[in-house]
């Protein structure tokens, strides 16, 4: 199973950064797909390559979907609109923040469930889909590892929590 992140021009990395972390951490193998295979220059002016084209990825090998922030007008489109819906249909994960929200409800995958588009949370963790608000990516990335059993008991999720959101010392 793959984490796919999908990277686009203008896309906000630092929303995305500490969940490739954890997961890169835990083994997990991530795949960084743009729509044409092609590098990208991310908001913070980092130039980033893609592992593949994103119709070079079967949807049923995803085991997670992140999507991040930024100007989605260049994945505004059926193609990247039907890999999310077919990540949701196989039952695996997807994950939103800020404006990468817009595109899972461009996507019609937020239809008839709480989101952060629906309720004023600034994150909303479903059963399958995890919506987050730009703020919330230290949350975010926290909920996407106990949904993905990235942490080894309470304690390793505490002391996460502990040295990440609420940056205690343990030197």
């Amino acid at each position: 199973m793959k984490t796919v992140v999908l990277l686009y021009e203008t896309c906000c990395i630092y929303e995305i950064v500490i969940t490739n972390y954890f997961l890169k951490v835990c083994g997990h193998d991530l795949v960084f797909a743009t729509t044409d295979g092609n590098a990208i220059t991310a908001q913070e002016g980092f130039s980033l390559n893609a592992t593949c084209a994103l119709s070079e990825i079967n949807p049923k090998d995803v085991e997670l979907l992140l999507v991040p922030g930024g100007n989605i007008s260049s994945i505004s489109n059926e193609e990247v609109y039907s890999f999310i819906r077919a990540v949701v249909d196989n039952n695996h994960l997807v994950a939103g923040i800020c404006n990468g929200v817009d595109e899972l409800d461009n996507a019609g995958i937020l239809e008839g469930m709480e989101s952060t588009h629906s309720v004023k949370e600034n994150l909303v963790v479903g059963d399958n889909v995890i919506t987050a608000r730009a703020n919330m990516y230290v949350d975010m990335a926290i909920a996407i590892g106990k949904k993905m059993n990235l942490f080894k008991d309470e304690a390793d999720l505490q002391e996460t929590i502990d040295f990440w959101k609420l940056h205690k010392s343990f030197c």
